[in-house]
């Protein structure tokens, strides 16, 4: 359900940190970037400044507090800022079963959406428990999906750069690995049509064809390799060339006019493409997926290192790469990363894989944050 709201004014001065927990109506009250706990019902998930959701929650990035557990009007909610370390234990999305529960939540009392807010917020509890700070792991969730950087992730919490790189990689290589036969059962599975489970959903054109029609003739669908398997000439033995992170369903002929081509913006239509575009040296895929596409490449360059017999494969800023182990233009995958985020079909699809198939996660799905933190 959605509601909406009036903005309401913040106050400019500062306060002392209140020796018990605010109400959300003290906390509305009192925006003036002071720490506080508040206490409050959890009501939703703010999407934007006036919409707050009570189902079907996108990610575990927020939550609306308020004073009772029934109410719907925002002008008495305050929307609270879940840091990631805290998403897995205290996000709607993971743990939908926090809807009605009231809790305890340690942040600023700052503007959140551009409405009365808690943010950087450092604890989270039950009301009346010990909470939960960021000195200490989470409560536990027995939520299937998402993962946690204190569980899955642990080795990777808190680096960036090279070391966050080196981490995600000990952590992703550890998969069960399928051969090329496989793939075709699994993609069956991975990317079944959410509106028509005869079918799988094809990534570039957007089509949705039968799961029977696999197969190299004209209108049937094929397994796309995502990073091309010529950039590393890794063909399809087990490993990079039949990891199902970055193998996709896709149309005969609109695979063959992705060909090997690198990832940038332009070009002309490409025929039964759904809207992608490709020209001499790149492609660029419809709209709706160029997230996907993205985080499938920065999987693919965290999880083959060179480290396990397998060839080291990287992302450069080139669109000329052939069959050297690159594959570019890391400055474009970076804005469509950015600019479509994970939607619920990419999430489930790593789900899984992690739970059925391959026993990984692309991290860059649980945590889109983590490109600018290797590729700044």
């Amino acid at each position: 359900m959605a509601v909406l709201l009036a903005a309401v004014g913040l106050y400019g001065s500062t306060a002392a940190v209140a020796a018990a927990p605010l109400t959300v109506a003290q906390a509305v009250a009192t925006q003036n970037g002071s720490s506080a706990t508040v206490r409050g019902y959890v009501v939703g998930q703010p999407t934007a400044t006036t919409t707050v959701i009570r189902s079907g929650y996108p990610n575990d990035y927020a939550l609306a507090l308020a004073d009772s557990a029934s109410t719907t009007s925002t002008s008495s909610m305050v929307y609270v800022q879940i840091p990631s370390s805290f998403r897995a234990a205290w996000g709607l999305r993971s743990n939908p079963s926090l809807l009605g529960r009231q809790i305890d939540v340690t942040g600023s009392l700052s503007a959140y959406f551009s409405h009365p807010g808690l943010t950087s917020s450092t604890a989270f509890a039950f009301a009346g428990t010990t909470p939960t700070s960021t000195t200490t792991a989470p409560p536990t969730t027995t939520t299937t999906g998402s993962s946690t950087c204190e569980s899955y992730y642990t080795a990777a919490c808190g680096k960036s750069g090279a070391a966050l790189k080196s981490a995600l990689n000990g952590i992703v290589r550890t998969q069960t690995k399928l051969n090329y036969d496989q793939v075709w059962d699994a993609l069956k599975v991975t990317d079944q049509d959410p509106g028509n489970a005869s079918n799988v959903k094809l990534l570039y054109s957007g089509l949705s064809l039968p799961k029977s029609a696999n197969g190299g003739g004209a209108d049937q669908w094929n397994r796309e390799h995502v990073w091309a398997k010529s950039h590393g000439d890794f063909g399809t033995a087990t490993g990079p060339g039949t990891d199902i992170h970055h193998l996709r369903p896709e149309d005969v002929s609109v695979n063959a006019a992705r060909g090997n081509l690198d990832f940038d913006n332009g070009g002309s239509a490409v025929s039964q493409g759904g809207g992608s575009l490709a020209d001499g040296d790149s492609f660029e895929p419809r709209a709706a997926v160029k997230g996907d596409v993205a985080r499938m490449i920065f999987y693919m360059a965290v999880r083959y290192e060179g480290n396990d017999g397998y060839v080291n494969l990287e992302i450069n800023n080139s669109v000329s790469n052939g069959s050297q182990p690159y594959i570019g233009k890391l400055s474009v995958l970076k804005q469509w990363s950015a600019g479509d985020p994970p939607d619920a079909f990419e999430k489930r699809r790593n789900d899984l894989i992690f739970s059925n198939y391959q026993h990984n996660r692309n991290p860059f799905i649980d945590h889109p944050e983590w490109v600018a933190a290797i590729w700044p």
